[in-house]
């Protein structure tokens, strides 16, 4: 049997509310069977408590009949394996999940076998737990088979033993699981844990051993930047449905906009709000989403983004605060996707440095400025080390830390010396290129870090060649000459998710009259990279002519 879960023509199919599944169910028969199951139960606390097949729109019939077609009664084998559902809020997602795990639970044929709903919090268990619970008991023949344990959120098949229990991941363990079907609600907070890989590797462990099993993932878009194991699952569910990754085990399901409404910012017309919405009229009402635009938009642009991510599943590049540094607003607009630091220094006619790091559980920023030949214009890319030991004193931050390595944006140090060393090394090619200038080359934090400047020192980069940059408000002629740039479009950055994460954590503190970047009020959400980048700023700003250090020194690279 030959299909593909790919679905290269979805933009097309998403705007004219086609179904996302490129395909027909594999086995008609199953899917049929299990619909039948599934469109009897209850909604009961919709008004007049209908039934799911007269409540639900096609899509969920689609997203049911494949998730059920899928397996192959007389091998005993389920040919898709996993399911991606990204989905706008107030969809239906939890009631959704609710019925395919009980019609789950129903149609099981293994003796003792065990459904798992896994959610993040407590909360949301609920979400999908209790309407679980109201379908069972408003069903005569369900009530019958069914034996509902509410103090564990378990509902147990008398025939077979088997079990559905709800599991918050948050206070309850999950290892262990030899999991026939398991369901994770809201991926998107499990992708902002650090433990969350492991954990749900743990849950869903037992597939090796049941050909019949399956593993559901429903999430709505994330309120900051993807992170951790959501980010992962998303690119690849990306990969898969656009014809890139070739895994027809895999089925994803994405109801987000084509890059091209995006670009046009046609995402924000209320006209378009059924691209993402496909439940809209039924669980989802239009004068809602309508209201809750218009309250956004007289909020402000933070406001605005947390509605497009939650009810419109726009993907945030960068998050906005209500304190955030004025030159945020123009950040993502300055960024040059083919920039790399091989391309800057193959544009540039001179380079300045910045660097600025911290404790041992602090990231090491380093910021290179080029001014492109022609244009004048500056061009920013950065890079970070850190030591291991951060990915257990932040553990709040340790999976999008662990997204920048997979970058190449950060590099995670082992052994003390191997940032400067590597630092040392970026300044090195510099100069090699004839790039850096023969005086006032690299700035730092006048309380610098001592190892690097005598690192630096031993190859010849002392005296006049290092400047130690004011910080605190002393640096706000710096901070404003940046934000001036980039409103301009005369600073172009290397669109690294390292530092649209930095530029979001920056929070501006008052000074007297003047303003600073304060790292100790970020915390945990680091801005080394960005202060790093003022630095380099600071140096750029003084105008510096072309030539080579080596020249300096009597050196000339061939």
């Amino acid at each position: 049997m030959e299909w593909t879960t790919a679905c290269p023509d979805w933009e097309a199919r998403v705007t004219q509310r086609e179904s996302l599944i490129p395909f027909k169910p594999l086995f008609k028969a199953e899917a049929d069977s299990a619909y039948d199951v599934f469109g009897d139960l209850r909604i009961v606390d919709a008004p007049g408590s209908p039934m799911m097949r007269d409540a639900c729109k096609e899509w969920v019939a689609d997203f049911v009949r494949a998730v059920f077609g899928a397996y192959d009664h007389e091998s005993g084998r389920r040919l898709i394996r996993e399911f991606l559902l990204l989905i706008a809020k107030k969809n239906a997602k939890s009631t959704t999940a609710a019925a395919i795990m009980l019609t789950a639970l129903v149609r099981n044929w293994r003796k003792s076998a065990e459904f798992l709903i896994v959610a993040p919090t407590l909360e949301i268990a609920n979400n999908s737990y209790l309407p679980a619970a109201d379908m069972v008991r408003t069903s005569t023949a369900l009530s019958a088979l069914m034996h509902i344990q509410p103090h564990t959120r378990t509902i147990t098949h008398r025939g077979t033993r088997a079990t559905l229990k709800v599991v918050a991941a948050d206070n309850e363990a999950v290892g262990g699981k030899k999991a026939v079907g398991v369901l994770i609600d809201e991926l998107w907070l499990f992708g902002k844990r650090a433990d969350a890989e492991n954990m749900l590797r743990e849950a869903t462990g037992g597939m090796a051993s049941r050909p019949e099993g399956f593993t559901i993932y429903l999430s709505t878009q994330s309120d900051e930047p993807p992170s951790g194991v959501f980010r992962q699952k998303l690119q690849y569910a990306r990969g898969v449905r656009d014809g890139r990754i070739a895994d027809k085990r895999f089925l994803p399901v994405l109801y987000e906009f084509p890059e091209r409404m995006i670009r046009e910012d046609l995402f924000r017309d209320p006209a378009n709000f059924y691209v993402t919405n496909p439940n809209l009229g039924a669980s989802v009402d239009r004068e809602f989403l309508e209201r809750e635009f218009a309250k956004a938009q007289e909020a402000g642009e933070q406001s605005l983004r947390g509605f497009f991510a939650k009810n419109l599943n726009v993907e945030i590049g960068l998050s906005l605060r209500s304190d955030r540094w004025a030159g945020a607003d123009h950040w993502e607009a300055s960024a040059d996707k083919t920039l790399t630091f091989d391309e800057l220094i193959r544009r540039c006619d001179v380079v300045v440095v910045g660097i600025d790091g911290g404790g041992l559980d602090d990231l090491f920023g380093l910021a290179v400025i080029g001014r492109e030949r022609g244009t004048r214009k500056w061009l920013l890319w950065c890079h970070a080390w850190a030591y291991r030991t951060v990915l257990e004193r932040r553990k709040s931050e340790a999976a999008r830390l662990r997204d920048f390595v997979a970058q190449g944006d950060l590099t995670i140090v082992d052994n003390l010396g191997q940032d400067i060393s590597e630092i040392v090394a970026v300044v090195e090619r510099l100069n090699e290129a004839g790039l850096l200038p023969r005086k006032h080359a690299v700035g730092l934090d006048p309380m610098g870090i001592g190892p690097l400047v005598d690192a630096l020192a031993e190859r010849g980069i002392a005296g006049e060649l290092l400047v130690g940059v004011p910080q605190g408000w002393k640096m706000v002629g710096n901070i404003k000459t940046t934000e001036r740039k980039l409103a301009e479009g005369t600073l172009v950055h290397a669109a690294q998710p390292l530092m649209d994460w930095c530029v979001g954590n920056a929070k501006v503190v008052p000074k007297g009259n003047a303003i600073a970047i304060d790292k100790q009020i970020s915390g945990a959400a680091k801005i080394d990279p960005l202060i790093a980048s003022f630095n380099a700023v600071s140096l750029m700003g003084m105008n510096p002519d072309g030539g080579s250090v080596w020249e300096e020194h009597g050196v000339r690279s061939v």
